[in-house]
């Protein structure tokens, strides 16, 4: 696992996003900056360190916590025992992630909560991020582009 520890915040706070919760802000590359400014570490963990990976280019989001294949359950366990920090927030969207969070030992804090809390906006609830809306289209493109390809065949 691991924390990139080259430059950590001087605040008392390792705080971590789920995946959904870091996908339902409005601006995450703003809001992580903000959080940076008050917290040692911050970053995203899911199941899949695939897509966090993902989510963070494509945001232009730092993440401190360097995933492997490992599920929540134990990246949370290794960012607490890596971390000097007093304070270990989750921040999240279900019960299963307030679930995660207190066996693993942090404070649970829904993202709406988080949000109010630090004055971060949150996207509208079902739109897609941008990411989603590019394959979204792309994919809409390329499905014209073969039932086009297919109608000339009939």
């Amino acid at each position: 696992m691991g924390i990139d520890a080259t430059e950590p915040g001087d605040g008392d706070v390792t705080l971590v996003f789920s995946l959904g919760a870091a996908r339902s802000l409005a601006d995450p590359a703003a809001a992580f900056a903000d959080a940076r400014r008050w917290s040692r570490h911050v970053g995203v963990v899911a199941n899949e360190a695939d897509r966090v990976a993902a989510f963070a280019r494509e945001h232009g989001v730092e993440n401190d916590y360097a995933l492997r294949s490992w599920d929540k359950w134990g990246t949370l366990a290794d960012v607490r025992d890596e971390s000097a920090a007093p304070r270990y927030v989750f921040v999240g969207t279900t019960r299963a992630d307030e679930r995660v969070a207190t066996e693993t030992g942090y404070e649970f804090l829904r993202v709406d909560e988080a949000a109010e809390k630090a004055g971060w906006e949150l996207s509208e609830p079902g739109a897609p991020d941008a990411a989603e809306e590019g394959r979204a289209g792309r994919l809409a493109r390329a499905r014209r582009a073969l039932r086009n390809a297919l109608s000339r065949f009939r």
